[in-house]
């Protein structure tokens, strides 16, 4: 029995010696996984652009989505993280901070004292790709790859990244000056990104048939909407390993925000199901569309991400509600004005963070904020925030992509618009014969108005 003792207390010293390492490892292996949880954003934004599409472009829209994320992913690395680390305090870059985020930094590379650089530009890099893939559904059926990867590395490796440096990190301007809070990025990844696929439609036009004679609205409908809307599913089940992305553990099982705000896993957990669930209602009730009651449920996380650390659950539900009801009616508003936005990508990321981010504002105004000298949360600093992301968003998504349709590198031909882009482009087929009205001779589809 002495024997046991001794061997149980030995084991307990060893235990009690390695705790550091042990927190150490936890917080690695809790990142790695939100990464890879991450992923499934972009398999579910593959499904739903891929299904949202007509069978004539389904594999166009599925090829832009995968190579966004390719190039992303290595711009992201040479300058990406560089611009997040260096731009904290505005235009001017600080270049001691953001050398961490060179490429040839000790920080950038295999290094056994540094078990936390990678991990984090690695969720970092997969919210870069997520803003990409925003813009990618907003644009199907109608833009050249060539010009959407430019546009995309544009948003997810300049534009964003900037964003995020200005109020998404600790030291960001809108949080040390006036009081900004957004928890889950609302701002910085949805807003620039809705915004940014704003100013991209305006000069990439309607895709043909989008719109008859005297404002009338056709619909282009999906080719497969039961997989669009598991896309969208899917998107959601990646969101929890984004949210997870969006807190810093510190040891001893605690965590806070990326402001340094104490939190929970669990006030998240409950919120985010909450928003979720509101979002679903909201859009039920505004449309009776299942596609729209999926992307009602984004809208109604989003809705929530500003204050998923701090709300109380029915307070969340409500805000999802709300994003639920306001982002069909935004879609409508922007067609009305001869925006064609394939998947209604600006209503629900642009509007519904805007939604979140001034209803944090009005519903959480005097939430103190750890970081010494900042200004307790307010609506002022949530509104000056929301207009610099709307404004980081659009003005180089417009400015690109005019750039682009004045060199007529923009849009694809009207020939392959009206054939197919599959057809045009890819040299495979996306379904066998007989599926679809394929034939023999290649697809044939029953043309829209106008084409």
């Amino acid at each position: 029995m002495e024997q046991q003792l001794t061997e149980l207390a030995a084991k307990v010293a060893t235990l009690e010696a390695s705790s550091g390492w042990m927190k150490k490892i936890d917080m690695e292996i809790f990142y790695w996984w939100c990464i890879a949880l991450m992923f499934a954003i972009h398999a579910g934004f593959l499904a739903y652009e891929m299904g949202a599409s007509r069978a004539k472009n389904v594999l166009a829209s599925g090829i832009k989505n995968i190579l966004a994320v390719a190039f992303i992913i290595p711009v992201f690395y040479f300058v990406g993280w560089w611009i997040y680390l260096a731009f904290p305090a505005g235009i001017t870059p600080n270049l001691e901070t953001g050398a961490a985020g060179l490429p040839w930094s000790a920080s950038m590379g295999p290094n056994l004292t540094d078990s936390a650089s990678g991990i984090f530009w690695g969720a970092f890099a997969l919210f870069a790709a997520t803003t990409a893939s925003i813009l990618s559904g907003a644009v199907i059926e109608r833009i050249r790859l060539s010009a959407f990867i430019v546009l995309a590395i544009v948003l997810g490796c300049f534009a964003w990244i900037l964003a995020a440096s200005w109020s998404w990190h600790g030291g960001g301007w809108l949080l040390t000056k006036f009081g900004w809070h957004d928890f889950g990025a609302a701002g910085c990844v949805h807003m620039v990104a809705g915004f940014f696929a704003l100013g991209v439609l305006i000069n990439l036009g309607p895709r043909i048939g989008k719109f008859g004679p005297g404002g009338k609205i056709n619909d282009l409908s999906p080719h497969n909407l039961p997989f669009a809307i598991f896309g969208l599913m899917l998107i959601i089940v990646g969101f929890f390993g984004f949210l997870g992305g969006c807190m810093i553990y510190i040891g001893d099982g605690q965590w806070t925000s990326i402001f340094g705000n104490p939190t929970t896993l669990s006030a998240v957990s409950f919120n985010v199901l909450m928003g979720f669930a509101g979002g679903i209602i909201g859009a039920w009730l505004m449309t009776r569309d299942p596609f729209w009651m999926m992307s009602g449920a984004l809208a109604g996380i989003f809705a929530a991400a500003p204050g998923l650390d701090v709300y109380y659950p029915p307070l969340a539900f409500l805000l999802g509600v709300g994003g639920g009801l306001i982002t069909p009616l935004a879609d409508r508003f922007l067609q009305k004005m001869g925006v064609d936005d394939a998947v209604g990508a600006v209503s629900v990321h642009g509007i519904g963070g805007l939604w979140g981010i001034l209803a944090f504002g009005i519903f959480a105004s005097g939430y103190p904020q750890t970081v010494e000298g900042a200004p307790d949360t307010n609506f002022l600093a949530q509104l000056i925030g929301a207009v610099t992301m709307a404004l980081v968003g659009f003005v180089p998504g417009f400015l690109v992509s005019m750039l682009l349709k004045a060199m007529g590198k923009l849009r694809i031909p009207e020939k392959i618009e009206i054939m197919g882009m599959d057809k045009a482009k890819v040299p495979v087929r996306a379904y066998p014969e007989g599926h679809f009205g394929t034939t023999p001779g290649g697809m044939t589809q029953v043309p829209f108005p106008g084409e």
